[in-house]
């Protein structure tokens, strides 16, 4: 068997994207495992990965993932936005609340916005 390249690893990201968008998670989960070994400062990889976690309802997984990713660029609004629906589907709606906040105040998109509530009480 020949060694992965880097070109190998692109490969692999890029199948666990239609794999992912083919609502197969445990596929894209399997293909990341391996682009994040090889790479594990790849926060791209790490957001897919989370986000493929998330549909697969690992929300223990995909939590940890969506940190890792805001440690790294705390300012990643879609980031702040998927942990906040992760935490939400876990019951942690005060959790949720401050990420979905978050969110919206880092990108005042229509969706983050409304998810934020912002006027209300948390």
């Amino acid at each position: 068997m020949s060694e992965a390249t880097p070109e190998t690893y692109l490969i692999e990201y890029r199948a666990a994207e239609h794999l992912l968008n083919a609502r197969d998670p445990r596929g894209a989960v399997k293909l990341l495992d391996s682009v994040i070994s090889a790479y594990p400062e790849h926060t791209a990889a790490r957001l897919l990965r989370a986000r493929a976690y998330f549909l697969g309802a690992q929300l223990r997984s995909a939590e940890a993932e969506f940190q890792v990713v805001l440690e790294r660029e705390p300012d990643n609004a879609y980031a702040h936005f998927a942990l906040a629906r992760t935490l939400q589907r876990a019951d942690r709606h005060d959790e949720a609340t401050r990420h979905f906040r978050l969110a919206a105040a880092l990108d005042p998109r229509p969706d983050f916005l409304a998810a934020a509530k912002f006027g209300e009480r948390s």
